[in-house]
């Protein structure tokens, strides 16, 4: 929401809020519908493919489409409504005055960034005329045209709030903008004969300066991007917008709404009380027990969706409301729900673990096989942690539930704990795809809550729905973003540079291992998980094999190093992610992760060291 300057007559504020509150209930709408009608379709064609075996061959291109709109108009909302993930720990400390003018600089970034894509993404959208859909047979631009709305809506609600600004202030750091981009665009030759020292003062740097100043992390890996592809390479900026379109499109990610919207339905039908209450009459008397229940819940639903921002959205927002209202701490919450994401990263079925067989060639049997034991001894390090930090729970009013009370806890939990069980059992038996069993279990929740638990208000449904697109767009506009970024990296030939150091690194093959581990934490969070896999796993594992490291073995140490960079920040974007789901700023979650992060290292070193944990079972 904006907010008015004393300096703007009353008149011209008015019709500035009255502009940003109809542009709000327009993309409100249209965000609700799109993520109604991703429901209505992927359920369909569940229904057509395997009761009527007669599936809707442009079922999931239509659904493609739509998501990449539903991100878009998601980020919109999340921008009016001031929930894309930033870090302020910063930017709070500092005096009215100074926070005035960051709050300035932080929002001319984020416009710079959007004025940059605009044309590009016209051009991108403009050349996909060109090219028509498989399956609907129209022109790709109905789906290349998002990120240009999208950028036009973004910089729409960024010009609102310029307006409202003080122009004392804005002036200065608008123009200061514009020189040092000027500065940057004439000293490109500079920037060109740099080479790869480039890395460092964009993604590292650059992109540290933004974080800390309060930039959002989406748009500061955008800036960055933009920044680097203009000064110290040649390629067109419309690749920015192929990448960030590529990231958002990813079918698999549509899970990451859609089960959010489904933990706000377990909520919302009573489901989630229920679940809770029988797990916490079996342990809610034990120091740290509903954080048992939130390890043991994520490694029962990791792999489901095939991403982990989605096994946290399927959790997160069943156990946390039940969770808080015990005194559990936010940040707490956040930091465990993370660290779980990190630990069930070899936990099958898993994208991870198929990505990384298919890239390799290494058995996607063998790594399903070898990914259990690991994610067990990183769950046991986190338990370890989360009974430590609970050390100080009062429980001396926490009394222990009776057999016949945990019996009848029991039977009212039975329809709400059955519902795992179906998701994980829909996917394994082919009943449903990673992205389409979300649906399922949106439709036996409404079921259920209608006929069970009889808990279903419906004037709750349309802001749930308005929430869900809100947060699906900070997250997915952060993908989107993280997937330009990660393009940048690796077509600066970095990945074989490093590759090539790694194969001469003294101590053998603990040392090899030892830096893979290194690495992988780095570049797990600087390039999104996947993408660091996708680029080094080909070029390391035949190292790897040559100083008489298994594969399976090497597989799972640096799936799980990865798991820890995703998570740790200030880069990870599965912090930010946690964060985003949880609804928590990072601020509070950030001192509270290390402890759990420093387990999981210690578990992932436990690992490495006794490659039997990995290849005992093969």
């Amino acid at each position: 929401m904006i907010h008015a300057s004393q300096t703007i007559p009353a008149t011209t504020t008015s019709l500035l809020h009255r502009a940003d509150a109809v542009l709000g209930r327009i993309v409100a709408f249209l965000a609700a519908g799109l993520l109604l009608v991703e429901v209505f379709l992927l359920l369909a064609n569940v229904i057509a493919r395997y009761v009527f075996n007669r599936p809707l061959v442009w079922g999931d291109e239509l659904a493609s489409i739509l998501f990449v709109w539903l991100c878009v108009l998601g980020a919109v909302l999340a921008m009016r409504r001031n929930e894309h993930m930033r870090l302020t720990a910063l930017i709070s400390r500092m005096p009215p005055q100074a926070r005035a003018v960051c709050d300035v600089v932080v929002l001319t970034v984020v416009s710079a960034f959007l004025v940059v894509i605009i044309w590009p993404a016209y051009e991108y959208a403009y050349d996909e005329s060109f090219v028509r859909t498989p399956a609907l047979e129209i022109p790709n631009t109905w789906r290349a045209a998002a990120v240009l709305v999208g950028a036009i809506l973004l910089a729409l609600s960024a010009a609102l709030r310029f307006l409202l600004l003080p122009a004392r202030i804005v002036v200065p750091v608008v123009a200061a903008a514009l020189l040092i981009a000027g500065a940057m665009v004439l000293a490109k030759p500079m920037f060109m004969a740099f080479g790869n020292w480039n890395l460092l003062i964009f993604f590292v740097l650059g992109i540290v300066a933004t974080v800390f100043i309060g930039v959002p992390i989406a748009f500061a890996f955008g800036v960055m991007t933009v920044g680097y592809i203009a000064v110290a390479t040649r390629a067109p900026m419309t690749i920015v917008i192929s990448r960030m379109d590529e990231g958002m499109s990813h079918l698999i990610l549509l899970s990451i709404p859609l089960f959010i919207f489904l933990g706000l339905l377990i909520e919302m039908t009573g489901m989630a009380r229920a679940m809770v209450n029988f797990l916490a009459s079996l342990l809610g008397h034990v120091r740290g027990g509903l954080s048992y229940v939130l390890l043991g819940a994520m490694i029962l639903v990791s792999g489901i969706s095939g991403a982990k921002a989605a096994d946290m959205a399927a959790v997160g927002p069943v156990l946390f409301p039940e969770m808080k209202k015990r005194g559990a701490k936010g940040g707490e919450l956040v930091s465990l729900l993370a660290a779980s994401g990190a630990m069930a990263e070899t936990i099958p079925p898993s994208l991870v673990l198929i990505t990384i067989g298919s890239v390799t060639g290494v058995s996607i049997a063998a790594l399903f096989t070898g990914g259990l034991l690991p994610g067990l001894v990183l769950a046991l390090a986190l338990a370890a942690v989360a009974y430590v930090r609970s050390r100080d729970d009062d429980l001396s009013m926490v009394r222990r539930a009776t057999h016949r009370e945990i019996i009848a806890a029991l039977w009212i939990s039975v329809p709400a704990l059955i519902l795992p069980f179906i998701i994980r059992t829909a996917v394994v038996e082919g009943v449903a795809t990673a992205t389409e069993v979300s649906t399922i279990g949106v439709a036996y929740t409404v079921i259920v809550g209608l006929t069970v638990y009889r808990q279903f208000d419906w004037r709750r449904l349309y802001p749930m729905l308005v929430d869900t697109a809100s947060l699906s767009g900070s997250i997915l506009l952060i993908v989107g973003t993280a997937t330009a970024m990660a393009w940048a990296l690796t077509q600066s030939g970095f990945s074989r540079q490093l590759a090539s150091a790694m194969a001469g690194v003294p101590g053998g093959a603990a040392g090899f291992m030892a830096l893979s581990i290194v690495v992988f934490i780095v570049l797990g969070s600087v390039l999104e998980g996947i993408p660091a896999l996708v680029l080094l796993a080909p070029l390391l594992f035949p190292i790897a094999k040559l100083m008489g490291v298994h594969e399976v073995h090497y597989a799972m140490v640096v799936i799980l190093a990865m798991g820890i960079g995703l998570f740790a920040p200030p880069f990870g974007v599965g912090f930010f992610t946690a964060c985003a789901i949880g609804r928590v700023e990072p601020d509070e979650a950030m001192g509270r992760i290390w402890p759990y992060l420093g387990a999981l290292l210690v578990a992932v070193i436990v690992v490495a060291a006794i490659p039997w944990l990995s290849t005992g079972f093969l």
